[in-house]
């Protein structure tokens, strides 16, 4: 699953990079805002992969195969109806994010096609999120890696045809992501069904059951309040980036792929975290249990490490590979080492979060969220006016080493409860 989750801020990179070859700061700035408008709706909605391989794990812990496919049946339908509501809103939700970000003409006009191109594809992306969090629950990480590269692949490539080849720009860019999730989407349908072909049957009853259903909107809830700060945090910082001028922004959105590469690197120890974490709970495994946390902390540290020296070492020439304008290569190199060290303080945060989403304490997750968010803003107004975009860097990492710590707090006390230790 590490190298699944790879895939995607290499697709995000690839945008960048694509982009970055018409050498305008303002065609990168609106693609950085417009994917960021993107990613606050569809993260809200991040639910519908991470509550989905909570409840499928622990299915699977207790060997109850007919729930686990009534939770992806479940999942599907919530993605399906959100989806299409999503798609129709997009001329709304084009204009919001353009009064938020607040980026200029320029800005807005390449944010505005952007959205309104991709927000298409919001029901296949979000039926993607339920098929892949039922395949992680299962533990099925190969399959996870196949359906990462068929979505990310076609991605790719589409991306470098039509935004360069055809020269559509970023409206290329849009299209080749809206095409990917429709491929990837069907793909992955194809799959779980034919594996269901000779299953027992599955009553409709049990996939509408209405306790079922609350109890999953219960957690997705939480699950969705968390996600939603989470970008919330995101969107504030690229905001803030936008007031320090057009450059800054595009230097900060080419430096943010490589805080998400980091990220993504990470969640593959997360999702082994929801998986294992998930089965013992159900299990009613302590010690495996235990052992997860220990080692999943352990090998996330150590490659969050790996990461950040691949970064200081490497990151400037990245950067030049990236984009050809000047002054944006110029403002990255010198906020290079914030965004590679982002691997280390947010290590905590990624792994915990996995343990708390495979055990479904959302309440807990969404609580120690809403104070980290908290605490980034607090730092946010404290810092960025007296440090400028070195203080908003410094607050994106108080933002992260609180909500990993908080977590790890929290733990203790879970775990005793969970199983009823002494």
């Amino acid at each position: 699953m590490t190298l699944a989750y790879l895939t995607t801020p290499l697709l995000g990179i690839v945008d960048t990079a694509v982009v970055g070859q018409f050498g305008d700061a303002a065609l990168l700035g609106g693609l950085a805002a417009g994917a960021l408008v993107f990613d606050v709706v569809f993260t809200t909605f991040n639910f519908l992969r991470s509550g989905t391989t909570g409840l499928v794990a622990q299915a699977f812990g207790r060997g109850d195969a007919l729930e686990e496919r009534a939770v992806l049946w479940r999942a599907v339908l919530v993605a399906l109806v959100a989806g299409i509501a999503l798609a129709l809103l997009a001329p709304l939700i084009s204009k919001g994010g353009q009064a938020f970000i607040g980026g200029g003409p320029r800005v807005s006009a390449v944010m505005d096609t952007y959205i309104r191109i991709r927000m298409l594809g919001a029901p296949f992306s979000l039926v993607n999120y339920a098929i892949l969090g039922y395949v992680l629950g299962r533990g099925e990480g190969n399959l996870g890696l196949l359906l990462q590269i068929v979505l990310n692949g076609m991605n790719i490539t589409l991306c470098i045809l039509l935004g360069l080849e055809l020269d559509w720009g970023v409206a290329g860019v849009a299209w080749a992501t809206v095409t990917g999730e429709a491929v990837a989407t069907l793909f992955g349908l194809a799959i779980v069904t034919r594996r269901f072909r000779n299953a027992p049957p599955l009553a409709r009853s049990r996939i509408l059951d209405l306790a079922a259903f609350r109890a999953m909107m219960s957690l997705n809830r939480d699950i969705m309040i968390r996600s939603f700060s989470l970008l919330a945090a995101f969107a504030l910082f690229t905001r803030q980036g936008a007031q320090f001028g057009t450059v800054t922004l595009a230097a900060n959105a080419v430096l943010m792929n490589f805080f998400l590469i980091a990220g993504y690197f990470l969640d593959g120890f997360a999702t082994a975290a929801e998986q294992l974490a998930g089965r013992a709970i159900g299990a009613r495994a302590e010690r495996s249990f235990r052992r997860a946390v220990r080692l999943t902390v352990l090998w996330g540290f150590g490659l969050a490490g790996a990461a950040t020296l691949i970064l200081l070492v490497f990151g400037a020439n990245l950067i030049g590979i990236i984009t050809t304008a000047v002054d944006v290569r110029e403002a990255a190199d010198t906020y290079l080492p914030w965004a590679a060290f982002t691997a280390l303080s947010g290590v905590l945060a990624f792994q915990m979060d996995g343990v708390f989403i495979g055990a479904t304490w959302s309440r807990d997750m969404r609580n120690m969220m809403l104070l980290s968010f908290l605490a980034f803003t607090a730092a946010l107004f404290a810092l960025a006016p007296l440090f400028g975009n070195h203080g908003l860097w410094a607050a994106l990492h108080v933002f992260l080493l609180v909500r990993g710590v908080s977590l790890a707090m929290m733990l203790r006390l879970r775990t005793r409860t969970a199983f009823g230790a002494a």
